[in-house]
């Protein structure tokens, strides 16, 4: 029986080794909710969510740096930033309290060119924004040769399917 609940404590302090190390690697992105704890003053106590610019805002401390940082360095600045105000060093806490939404990888947005008449390969092209009508003529593979060059339309459709 010793021995067994020997393994399960040799076990359960390698999963929490497992755990601590890889929250200190973890680097702060924003939209992450970071949990700030002063010993000394629990009214600063707060969540602070790492905003798009990668800061948070921490009563008497301000903004402070976070995205692309670790826990250890963010605690670091924010104990920095408060001990001014204190008589003695603060104790401060800083956790993940929640982590940002994956974000869905970005689909390339396309421009849908419709090609009718006397061309090489009419048909649909699928253009990338910015692209030109000539790079649109070199996409469908140019003209036949009975194509009336001289006469070619382009016509424009908006979201709302007017011309």
């Amino acid at each position: 029986m010793r021995f067994l609940s020997s393994v399960l404590a040799v076990m359960l302090l390698s999963v929490i080794a497992v755990e601590a190390v890889a929250q200190s690697d973890y680097r702060v992105r924003p939209g992450d909710v970071l949990r700030i704890e002063v010993l000394e003053d629990t009214s600063l106590n707060r969540d602070a969510l790492v905003l798009p610019d990668g800061r948070i805002t921490v009563p008497l401390a301000g903004n402070i740096p976070a995205a692309n940082r670790t826990l250890e360095q963010i605690q670091a600045d924010v104990t920095a930033q408060l001990s001014p105000g204190f008589a003695v060093e603060p104790t401060v806490f800083v956790g993940l309290s929640s982590l940002a939404a994956p974000r869905e990888p970005a689909t390339p947005r396309v421009i849908q060119v419709h090609v009718v008449g006397e061309a090489a390969n009419p048909g649909m092209l699928e253009l990338q924004p910015g692209a030109t009508v000539l790079q649109a003529f070199a996409a469908m593979g140019g003209f036949s040769p009975f194509a009336a060059t001289r006469r070619v339309q382009l016509r424009r459709i908006d979201a709302h399917g007017n011309e």
